[in-house]
């Protein structure tokens, strides 16, 4: 690993998470969104897909001996934002200008698929990993101060 490493290890964590908040803001915002501006029903909860950063897979540094892995294992990336698939929710308010006019669910009005308690979880789980990798980044920065420290008086 090269001396800056970590940094860019933790600095894609800070990025992922960053979004993840962004989108559980979005989705808190929109829990009771029941028109989208395409017009295609309530807001859907959205949420982020992560898969490992694989850096250079095809590289083997001339230093590191054969034995040791090459795998995946330099960061986080966000595959993809994907639309949560469960079913929205169905509250009964035939005065709502969105209830369902006719049918067997007439006068129920169509909710985001939104539960702000799972949302909140969601956040504490991103902010505690966001803080992990500032975290990282601050030990990293002070290690690095104290090896040239020592580097500059000689011990």
């Amino acid at each position: 690993m090269g001396m800056f490493d970590s940094f860019n290890i933790a600095s894609t964590g800070l990025t992922a998470q960053r979004l993840r908040m962004d989108l559980i803001s979005d989705n808190i915002a929109n829990a009771n969104t029941t028109r989208t501006p395409e017009g295609d029903g309530p807001y859907v909860r959205k949420r982020a897909i992560f898969a490992p950063v694989n850096v250079r897979p095809e590289y083997r540094s001339p230093i590191v001996p054969e034995r040791i892995e090459h795998g995946a294992g330099k960061g986080v990336r966000v595959v993809k934002i994907e639309e949560d698939s469960s079913p929205l929710r169905l509250v009964y308010d035939p005065t709502h200008p969105d209830a369902i006019a006719t049918g067997p669910e007439k006068g129920y009005v169509r909710l985001p698929n939104v539960n702000v308690v799972t949302e909140m979880t969601d956040l504490i789980s991103a902010s505690r990993s966001y803080e992990a990798n500032v975290m990282i980044v601050n030990n990293a920065k002070s290690m690095f101060a104290k090896a040239l420290e020592l580097g500059r008086t000689g011990a």
